[in-house]
């Protein structure tokens, strides 16, 4: 299990791209947060295995098709923090 640090660029806030990605996450076995960045973007980190992790953004980016410009991915250990996944503000 890894942890994946995802952050989406686009028209990606105002939008209910936190809230979808959150109704998402609920088909997967997945675990983090997902939260609005000052910068525009969406950052999104979840902890779950890669081919969890492979399904659960493309069901993002099908679910918020036409709002992202780019993804991004970032990996590091994992540290089982998470219980679920929810919203930070």
């Amino acid at each position: 299990m890894l942890r994946y640090t995802i952050t989406f660029t686009g028209a990606v806030q105002g939008v209910g791209f936190r809230y979808t990605t959150v109704n998402v996450a609920q088909g997967y076995d997945v675990a983090g947060w997902v939260r609005n960045e000052s910068d525009g973007s969406v950052r999104c980190v979840v902890e779950c295995n890669q081919n969890e992790v492979d399904r659960f953004i493309a069901a993002v980016k099908q679910a918020m098709e036409g709002h992202i410009r780019h993804t991004r991915i970032e990996t590091s250990p994992a540290t089982g923090e998470f219980s679920g996944f929810a919203v930070r503000h």
